[in-house]
């Protein structure tokens, strides 16, 4: 059917609202939503900095209270030394490498997402 010669088509035109990337350019978000090699390679190193931390955490823990048991039982008639060391002593310690790891957990969240935006 021909179209009648009131009927006319018309062109908008405007600025592209998609830009092509320039060659060479990649985004480390895109590598990572494509699960490709490099975006896993992103993923792997937060996961690594990650376990680090905690491994730290898990470490001076260990030191910290692996040996009170050797000390408990090196003097039999303290029990209130042990209470108080238990309940005193440790606390303040053991709050601080909590606050330890979770700052340091943050930042390395923090710095994963500088590296992924660019920024």
């Amino acid at each position: 059917m021909p179209q009648a010669p009131t009927e006319r088509r018309v062109t908008v035109t405007g600025p592209p609202r998609r830009t092509r990337r320039a060659s060479g350019y990649y985004r480390p978000r895109t590598e990572i939503d494509e699960q490709t090699t490099l975006g896993h390679t992103y993923v792997r190193s937060l996961m690594r900095s990650q376990l680090r931390a905690g491994l730290t955490a898990f470490a001076v823990l260990g030191l910290l209270v692996g040996p009170l048991p050797l000390l408990f039982a090196a003097m039999p008639d303290a029990r209130r030394l042990e209470w108080a060391v238990l309940g005193f002593g440790l606390y303040a310690p053991l709050v601080l490498l909590a606050r330890w790891y979770v700052r340091r957990a943050e930042r390395n969240e923090r710095d994963f997402v500088r590296l992924v935006e660019d920024r």
